[in-house]
């Protein structure tokens, strides 16, 4: 166990964040799931812009890779595409 202040104080605030990363990750996949299993095309335009903000935010925070962002975009742009 840590005995410095500081470093009980970072291990609360690292249980924090961790918490808060999980939560905002977890409403990511779902709303990917959500994404992917929509037939309708002017739903699934109307949620991309949403999905891809959240991807953003992730990937800036360093909760998932950059790139894993990217493709993900990538890849959900590409279906929204095709539906229509």
């Amino acid at each position: 166990m840590a005995n410095h202040k500081s470093a009980l104080k970072r291990i609360r605030a690292n249980a924090a964040k961790r918490l808060r990363n999980r939560y905002q990750a977890k409403t990511t996949r779902n709303a990917i799931k959500k994404l992917r299993n929509t037939t309708n095309a002017d739903e699934a335009k109307a949620l991309l812009p949403r999905v891809i903000s959240m991807l953003d935010r992730l990937a800036k925070k360093n909760v998932i890779h950059k790139n894993k962002a990217s493709n993900n975009k990538s890849k959900l742009t590409k279906l929204v595409n095709s539906l229509s």
